[in-house]
């Protein structure tokens, strides 16, 4: 993928899920550094439980004085995600999903999302949310995938590009922490062991 223009990125708008007001992008990371975490859907039952893996750094992030900021593809799904709790940070929502387009993060066909949704990664997360009492729906736009950018205060430079290859893939919590040069002590929940008795999914 070419590099990445920050620039022409940062003039994309989100709608804060908070306001309702239209925001720029770059306006997140003008005053501090950013972890943005691109969801594929808010009732997708693998990214809430993301979600709150990512979460458990908040705290570090908000002592290290990094925003942590969750953006959905759409607002389907938004109320019941931030109901649950699922995602500490703040919300917004890409309605033309342009920055999803700019950064690379693909968009399945109705083909190729059956394998990827089956694929090992997926069912073993989607296991562990079960598990965690997380559940999801198939509502919504099933076909686009997220990922995440990490921006350091004022644009100065991409810390971290991550764009998702299968839907169960993700950031580990120390990758997110090294980018930012911040030490966190949190425990990243474990991904179960898939076979056959386990995950059915």
């Amino acid at each position: 993928m070419a590099k990445l223009d920050l620039a022409t990125v940062g003039k994309n708008l989100l709608k804060s899920s908070e306001t309702g007001e239209n925001v720029e992008l770059q306006s997140l990371w003008k005053d501090q550094p950013v972890v943005l975490f691109f969801l594929r859907r808010f009732g997708c039952q693998v990214c809430r439980w993301m979600a709150s893996e990512i979460s458990k750094l908040e705290p570090e992030l908000r002592a290290g004085g990094v925003a942590l900021v969750g953006v959905g593809p759409e607002e389907f799904g938004l109320k019941e995600f931030k109901d649950n709790g699922y995602f500490k940070g703040s919300i917004y929502v890409d309605e033309q999903k342009k920055s999803y387009k700019d950064l690379g993060f693909k968009r399945y066909t109705a083909l190729s999302v059956v394998p990827a949704a089956l694929g090992k990664k997926v069912r073993d997360i989607s296991s562990k949310a079960s598990a965690d009492g997380i559940q999801g729906n198939f509502s919504g736009d099933l076909l686009q995938s997220g990922g995440m950018l990490i921006v350091a205060k004022g644009g100065e430079k991409v810390l971290l590009h991550f764009i998702q290859d299968s839907p169960g893939d993700l950031v580990p919590l120390e990758d997110i922490s090294k980018a930012l040069g911040i030490s966190a002590k949190v425990k990243a929940g474990q991904r179960p062991v898939c076979n056959d008795d386990v995950c059915t999914r």
